[in-house]
């Protein structure tokens, strides 16, 4: 990601980066005191970047629901950094609701396949966080306040990409694990085996063990079309350097 993004594309940048973040629910009754309780959760993102989680009604965090659904999610982006504090990190505040979304559930497990081990336990549901506003720290001095709305993606017309991202990840995953790996490697990232776990309008999403990397589109794509012309554009360039 430029330095140069707007703040709210940083935001999206870091959302859509996170494998985990830090939940704060509210814990207590309405009579008596109410402490804040935060909790690691695995994320993934819908297409235009509502973050979505699988969560057990056992847990403290899901128990905390019934009484307030209104929570802040931290996702942060300052792995590997010398001084943590220089880097991104983005708090999202919105109402957490359970959802029985297909997109939901698809996009959560090609990000988390080890999820899909639990994922039909009686006791599990997943749930998708409406957000209002985020709060972004892009280092010393860099505060923004954001509606959700500036840093949502839109989707309105990319419904065909929206529709294929099973086959776009069936595809790569299948016939261009190198490519990948050099798109990755030109992008900063680790040496792994990386494959793609996301395809939106505005970018992909790859992951190589517990390291996850969003790959931004140089424009936003509307059709199956257009994704095949950007990821060929990313291998040629990604080979190129």
């Amino acid at each position: 990601m430029s330095d140069q993004a707007s703040p709210a594309l940083a935001a999206n940048h870091v959302i859509r980066g996170a494998l985990t973040a830090s939940l704060a629910t509210m814990q207590g009754s309405g009579d008596g005191d109410r402490i804040p309780y935060a909790s690691l959760v695995l994320i993934a993102t819908m297409p235009d970047g509502r973050p979505v989680m699988l969560l057990s009604t056992l847990a403290e965090h899901t128990k905390n629901l019934s009484s307030s659904r209104q929570i802040s999610l931290l996702c942060d982006g300052t792995a590997g950094l010398r001084s943590p504090l220089t880097g991104p990190r983005v708090t999202v505040q919105g109402e957490l609701l359970a959802s029985d979304s297909t997109a939901a559930r698809a996009r959560f497990l090609a990000r988390h396949h080890d999820a899909g081990q639990y994922a039909d336990f009686g006791d599990f549901q997943f749930y998708v966080l409406e957000p209002t506003r985020v709060h972004l720290v892009a280092g010393f001095g860099a505060i923004h306040w954001i509606y959700w709305a500036e840093v949502s993606t839109p989707i309105h017309d990319a419904g065909e990409v929206i529709e294929g991202e099973a086959s776009i990840l069936d595809h790569m995953n299948a016939d261009h694990r190198d490519a990948m790996t050099q798109i990755a490697a030109a992008a900063g990232a680790p040496a792994g085996d990386w494959i793609m776990t996301g395809c939106d309008p505005a970018g992909c999403d790859l992951r190589s063990g517990g390291r996850a990397l969003r790959v931004p589109f140089a424009h936003p794509l509307r059709s199956l079309d257009d994704v095949r012309a950007e990821l060929v554009r990313l291998t040629r360039d990604a080979r190129g350097s």
